[in-house]
């Protein structure tokens, strides 16, 4: 079991002031946080259902009745000092009292649907204007402290410790979805609270799909099989892929693993400081396609991983992202073809003054022994 008390501390508190002190410059008086993986890093609250209004000197955190006394002591926990007001029906009235006279009211616009938008104008907030913000706590959450970074790497070294419990079951003729099971309870017997996301098991021709679902087929001598999986540790996700071949490889099979290996080889050397996260993708993407196999690299290289499975920095082609020391990506260069299935190996790393760390350690000898 994981003992969180020996990982870093997360200086949650802090958090809070750092958004209060940027609220002018995104253009609000305040700001109504919505997103609940949002309030989770701001105070700590791991609950289902919770609003969060910033202003310049204060928190205000309404939530509730299931929630009064887990939320007064997680924010204490946290050192997160805030109102709670806890109602089933006077939240609207207790948010509309505390933002009255505020003239500029922002509100995080990748979260807010328009049916909530036009409800909090027309009826919770219509003497505010409210204004759109973009990113606004997400771009706090971008870099990770070495409290986040302690999480995430115990959440992978669940992971990596998992695989090497079951792997040998792949030899022995499971159903992915057997395989998939074993693997997530194994997780969590090792301490995770949960899975980061639904894990990938991909064999055979399966494997030609980048992100099958686990299903019935058994997995027999001569296949490849994707897996893609991530424990949860204390809220923050791992992530990584390995593929492993059931059986010795044929001649294709064989150059698919080695040039995904090089791929991926090529793009962990890639990341580092003031890198533009596009250099990345481009140096694993100019492995494939010298082999010729660039139109079967289906998806971007990478991306961020904390709170959440998907968070920015984007890692492709596409992304106008730097990376920078404290932020946390995954290298995951891919080739996929139907006639042989799928090749794909991802580790996350954190960005280092020197280039970066990787946090997931499992074994890349694809050959099943």
């Amino acid at each position: 079991m994981i003992d969180l008390e020996r990982l870093s501390p997360m200086d949650v508190a802090a958090r809070a002031s750092r958004l209060q002190a940027a609220l002018a410059d995104a253009g609000c008086d305040a700001l109504l946080v919505t997103k609940l993986v949002n309030i989770r890093y701001l105070t700590g609250f791991t609950g289902s259902a919770a609003l969060l209004l910033v202003r310049p000197d204060d928190l205000l955190f309404v939530s509730d009745g299931r929630y009064g006394e887990q939320a007064a002591q997680q924010l204490e926990q946290a050192g997160v000092v805030a109102r709670i007001e806890i109602s089933g029906t006077a939240q609207r009235e207790i948010l509309a009292a505390a933002a009255a006279g505020t003239s500029r009211l922002g509100l995080e616009a990748d979260d807010v649907t328009w049916a909530a938008q036009r409800r909090y104008a027309d009826e919770w907030f219509p003497a505010s204007t409210l204004v759109p913000t973009d990113g606004l706590v997400d771009g706090f959450r971008l870099v990770k402290d070495d409290g986040e970074v302690a999480r995430i790497e115990a959440a992978a070294h669940v992971a990596d410790q998992a695989l090497a419990n079951v792997r040998h079951r792949l030899g022995e003729r499971p159903t992915e979805e057997e395989f998939g099971l074993e693997l997530d309870t194994e997780m969590r017997r090792l301490g995770a609270t949960g899975t980061s996301f639904e894990t990938i098991v991909a064999s055979g021709p399966n494997g030609a799909k980048p992100h099958h679902r686990p299903g019935p087929r058994t997995i027999v001598e001569g296949d490849l099989v994707v897996v893609d999986f991530g424990a949860l540790v204390d809220g923050y996700c791992s992530d990584m892929t390995r593929t492993v071949m059931v059986g010795q490889p044929d001649a294709d099979q064989q150059r698919m693993l080695d040039v995904v290996a090089a791929s991926q080889a090529a793009g962990v050397a890639a990341v580092g400081p003031d890198v533009a996260a596009r250099a990345v993708d481009e140096a694993c993407r100019a492995v494939i396609d010298e082999a010729g196999w660039g139109d079967a690299f289906l998806h971007g290289t990478g991306h961020g991983v904390g709170l959440e499975i998907h968070e920015a920095p984007r890692v492709s082609r596409v992304s106008d992202a730097t990376l920078a020391v404290g932020h946390v990506v995954t290298v995951e260069p891919g080739v996929y073809l139907p006639e042989h299935g799928g090749v794909r190996v991802e580790d996350t790393v954190v960005v280092t003054p020197n280039g970066c760390r990787t946090l997931t350690l499992a074994p890349k000898d694809p050959v099943l022994r």
